[in-house]
């Protein structure tokens, strides 16, 4: 693992210096959109609405749409805000730890002690452990602040982001308040939870559907059920898109040309006599 981020904890007068690591990634494979008749990859490119012209990377900022009007913000712009500024997770109270509602977990990332003592890391992590609590936290974060929550797992400190409370919708189902169960119904369903109680092992669980997909492509490689290509543009990375837009200039030309010389050799060829129904007078 690599290191995404790299500030401190505080709380009251402590102060913790730790480095972010993503805790999860997704184990699916990617797969992408290919050309059915030669196998070549299909990429998107960037294209204002206004003039149709791609654009390349360094020409495009963030922006603000409201109607017809937009404001146009820089990276300058963005590093102005405070919480941009910040490198700082800011523990702004402990909470019981039941009292947060996992539907608000948003990112998970391990904190690791960015620093020879581990002192106070350590510190901390025994107070959450001990006390039950789970620390609310304010930080900035790829040019957004978040809320979080501090907690512990395998004895590492646990960051998880948060949704803010007006982005978890409020369910509104008529259905279920007007429906009700009877109590033998509601005793069946106790004894049919009963059956099924075990202990949750997550190593028991796996993905059916990836490791299907990879057998599947597995086996077609094996066949040679492939396509080699052999020429193709390549992959577009930063610096290849600055030279899409003579790219285009350069297609738009070719195809040009090729309709002209299609003209000269329909021109060249013998004409055919007329028919009847053709001849002129």
């Amino acid at each position: 693992m690599h290191s995404i981020w790299k500030g401190a904890v505080s709380f009251g007068l402590v102060n913790v210096p730790v480095k972010l690591y993503a805790a999860t990634h997704s184990h699916d494979l990617t797969l992408h959109q290919l050309h059915v008749s030669d196998g070549g990859r299909i990429r998107y490119q960037k294209v204002c609405e206004i003039d149709g012209e791609v654009v390349i990377q360094r020409d495009i900022v963030k922006g603000f749409t409201e109607g017809n009007r937009n404001v146009m913000l820089t990276k300058e712009d963005l590093t102005t805000l405070p919480a941009e500024r910040s490198r700082e997770i800011e523990v702004v109270e402990f909470v019981p730890s039941d009292q947060v509602d996992p539907i608000m977990f948003a990112n998970t990332y391990y904190l690791e002690p960015d620093s020879k003592s581990a002192k106070a890391y350590v510190l901390l992590r025994k107070v959450l452990e001990e006390t039950n609590r789970t620390a609310i936290v304010k930080f900035a974060l790829r040019e957004k602040s978040h809320l979080g929550v501090l907690r512990v797992r395998d004895e590492v400190l646990v960051l998880q982001t948060l949704l803010w409370s007006d982005e978890v919708r409020k369910p509104d189902f008529p259905a279920i308040a007007d429906t009700k169960v009877s109590d033998r119904e509601l005793a069946m369903a106790k004894q049919l939870v009963t059956s099924f109680e075990a202990d949750f092992e997550p190593d028991q669980y796996v993905d059916e559907y990836q490791n299907q997909l990879k057998v599947l492509i597995d086996d077609k490689l094996a066949k040679g059920n492939d396509v080699t290509v052999t020429e193709a543009f390549g992959k577009v990375t930063e610096s290849d898109e600055a030279e899409m837009t003579d790219l285009m200039t350069a297609l738009r030309k070719s195809v040009a040309a090729a309709k002209a010389r299609a003209v000269v050799v329909d021109e060249e060829e013998p004409k055919k006599k007329p028919t009847a129904r053709t001849r002129r007078p």
